[in-house]
């Protein structure tokens, strides 16, 4: 997938009844488009893929992409458990709706309690059935969270079926190892970091881009960073910038999606918070940190003369 910058991992919006909202998934797709956005990771935690069916998962899929009309690429996730048969068949699903590679979920091609070589012969097997799709990695901390080590990253990238890794390991000096083991295996592949707290210095590292939460808030901020990360005129301007997203951290994660959404609302988005995963009370304690959350990001658009895209 030939992108370098942010991709956001898309929320669902859904209706007060609890169905997927299309129009509201049509007016978020086009803010992070707007925002600069360089490819759409449709179908994935964010999204509360676990809580869809198979066939909403591929009508949001295919949605997002008619709404993207070509624009930038598409991925989505394609494995959701069971037998390797049957998630390559769902990834072959997926991949005919025409997106631009399929991501794998690294807890759900082994068990917990599985060794390296059976999640190996896994990934190889589901290679093997899945025949030339392009294939990605999402280290999804749900239902457990299985980090990819370098050298395995290493060899799945060697194969040139990889073509997009959301790294969530949490750990720098692991990103670096492996964009260092898998420097030049194949043109199309990028490692994405989740974790914003070294957002910057992963950047500088050789990191592709930025596939994190935080664009769910404010998609044109996670551009700007990407674009300007090492830019020497605005060396000040980064660090608070990487500065206000490390404490911030908290705050965007309280019963998260729900805040990401009343976030978006505030900006002016017309979704509703509802969503189908428990994620706990959405009490008025949280509610006054987003609203100084978004006090706080106002402030700093003023700052540095960035555009609000709402």
């Amino acid at each position: 997938m030939e992108t370098k910058g942010f991709i956001p991992v898309m929320l669902t919006p859904f209706k007060d009844n609890g169905n997927i909202d299309f129009e509201g998934l049509t007016e978020l797709t086009e803010v992070y488009l707007e925002a600069g956005a360089a490819g759409l990771f449709a179908n994935c935690l964010s999204s509360e893929m676990f809580e869809l069916t198979d066939s909403e998962r591929l009508q949001v899929i295919e949605h997002v992409i008619h709404i993207a009309a070509g624009e930038v690429p598409v991925i989505a996730t394609g494995t959701f458990g069971g037998p390797i048969a049957k998630q390559a068949d769902f990834v072959k699903r997926v991949n005919d709706t025409g997106v631009n590679a399929v991501v794998t979920i690294t807890s759900l091609l082994a068990q917990e309690q599985e060794s390296d070589d059976i999640f190996e012969n896994n990934v190889f097997e589901l290679f093997k059935q899945t025949e030339n799709i392009p294939l990605g990695f999402y280290e999804c901390p749900v239902p457990y969270k299985r980090v990819l080590k370098p050298a395995q990253l290493q060899q799945f990238v060697a194969t040139g079926r990889v073509s997009y890794h959301k790294d969530t390991s949490l750990d720098l000096d692991q990103i670096k190892q492996k964009l260092a083991l898998t420097k030049d295996l194949s043109p199309d592949f990028g490692l994405y970091d989740a974790y914003m707290v070294h957002a910057v210095e992963s950047l500088k590292a050789g990191s592709a881009g930025l596939s994190c939460i935080q664009g769910n808030y404010f998609p044109e901020l996670i551009v700007w960073l990407c674009d300007h990360y090492n830019d020497p005129n605005l060396t000040t301007e980064i660090a608070v910038v990487q500065e206000f997203l490390t404490d911030h951290m908290d705050v965007m994660h309280q019963v998260y999606p729900i805040v990401s959404k009343y976030f978006l609302q505030k900006r002016g988005l017309n979704i509703s918070t509802f969503t189908r995963r428990n994620v706990g009370d959405f009490t008025p304690a949280i509610i006054a940190d987003v609203d100084t959350l978004m006090h706080d990001y106002l402030k700093l658009l003023h700052d540095f003369n960035i555009k609000v895209i709402i």
